[in-house]
């Protein structure tokens, strides 16, 4: 899909008139507040803008050159809204412009996206109709309607809406990538037979995973969504979808590295084939790739992969707890990890490294939630989803215990020493002496 900031622009641009609006008969004031306002937009200083031309169309509502620029205002407010991942105010800054301009598409498209990605999908999906119906067929709306289905599990419906947007833009390599991927899914998934339960859909070939076995994830699933949602402070309102699959599928599907024993990319994805019953191993990954969609959620996708992973081993580890053996040679030896290393992921890491980094991640969360508490690391993740750096969300987060990114990291790290510097063999991490 082409960059949204762009298409959004390039849509705005179209509408924008500037310059001298009413006539010399016409009062001063509006002239001078939309010429202000024009001069404030074109400096990037949107909200005093709007100020402006609300002044303006105020004084002289009748005059559809001062509504347009207003709405435009609005649009290009949401734009930044949409920008720093804050959905709701941004659907409300374009809900203002349609009620300047009900019919225009651009506006219904907008509030559309800004939905989908806040995942209220009945409104997302009310407005990108109203798009389609005012404005006819586009790329941009028909990807966003194809996400919907895609999130709620509607496979064969999203493939339709993304094989029409890419007809209508041939040149988007995204466009294409997604297709590519979409129709491996498909080949694997057309066969799979479905359930539910309230808050998760399960896909899963019925000839190698038994019925049973697809009910009593659900029944996983459904405990984690409470006690993840409880640590968290956060229950998703949208069902999660969740495909079982033999490894040999989720290979092929995900191309995930070998070690991968579960994924999750907008959907929880576990290679389960064979399984006759449902075992700690896939109870722990079931509430790890869980905890990883209520992650997203919260951090709107704005969280370091270190935390997200820690969260989740976090919470995986109450139902398997192996050992910290690796972390445990790292920390005497001196070859722990460096957090900022752990930032961007650990595909490109060895499989004794990406060990090692799963167990430190954990390690890491472990000692902050026993340390500051889950209710600081929460507002670390919240501070996350208002679109602030690590260094940012940290430090704000653990304002009251004047530490950093790097703080944060120096105590665990003599945390760590105190436990396993003695010690031959790592088992186990206590938990440190909480703060108040």
């Amino acid at each position: 899909m082409r960059n949204l900031r762009t298409c959004v622009l390039l849509m705005l641009c179209l509408l924008f008139l500037g310059g001298s609006l009413l006539s010399p008969a016409a009062a001063a004031d509006p002239l001078v507040h939309n010429k202000y306002g024009v001069d404030l937009i074109e400096r990037g200083e949107i909200e005093q803008a709007i100020e402006q031309l609300e002044k303006a169309y105020s004084l002289y509502s009748s005059d559809q050159i001062l509504r347009r620029n207003l709405a435009i205002a609005y649009a290009l407010q949401g734009q930044r809204l949409l920008d720093k991942k804050s959905y709701a105010d941004a659907a409300g800054q374009f809900e203002k412009a349609l009620a300047l301009f009900p019919d225009e598409p651009r506006y219904h498209l907008l509030r559309g996206i800004a939905f989908t990605l806040a995942k209220n999908f009945p409104l997302a999906r009310y407005e990108l109709q109203q798009a389609r119906n005012s404005g006819g067929e586009t790329a941009e709306g028909l990807y966003f309607l194809g996400r919907i289905h895609y999130e709620e599990g509607e496979t064969d419906e999203a493939l339709a809406y993304w094989e029409k947007a890419a007809a209508l833009a041939p040149s988007d390599p995204s466009l294409a990538k997604l297709l590519e991927r979409m129709r491996r899914e498909q080949a694997v998934e057309t066969r799979m037979e479905r359930g539910h339960s309230s808050r998760f859909i399960v896909s899963y070939d019925s000839e190698e995973v038994k019925t049973g076995i697809a009910l009593n994830v659900l029944d996983v699933l459904e405990a984690a969504y409470n006690s993840v949602g409880t640590d968290l402070g956060y229950f998703p309102e949208a069902r999660v979808s969740v495909i079982l699959y033999t490894k040999r599928d989720f290979r092929e599907v995900t191309r995930s590295p070998n070690w991968s024993g579960g994924l999750y990319d907008g959907k929880i994805r576990i290679p389960i084939g064979g399984l006759v019953e449902i075992t700690p191993e896939l109870r722990a990954t079931l509430r790890h790739e869980y905890t990883h969609a209520v992650v997203r959620e919260l951090t709107k996708g704005n969280c370091p992969v270190w935390l997200n992973e820690g969260i989740a081993e976090l919470q995986g580890r109450q139902e398997l707890n192996p050992p910290l053996t690796e972390l445990g040679r790292a920390v005497r030896s001196g070859g722990y990890l460096s957090l900022r290393k752990l930032e961007r992921g650990f595909t490109s890491l060895g499989s004794t490294e990406v060990r090692l980094a799963y167990e430190q991640s954990y390690a890491v969360v472990n000692f902050m939630v026993s340390s500051y508490g889950w209710y600081r690391v929460r507002g670390i993740l919240a501070c996350l989803g208002e679109g602030l750096t690590v260094d940012e969300a940290i430090s704000k987060g653990l304002a009251d215990l004047s530490l950093t990114y790097d703080g944060v990291f120096g105590e665990w790290l003599e945390y760590m020493k105190r436990e396993f510097g003695g010690e031959k063999q790592g088992s186990s991490v206590s938990n440190p002496v909480p703060r108040s």
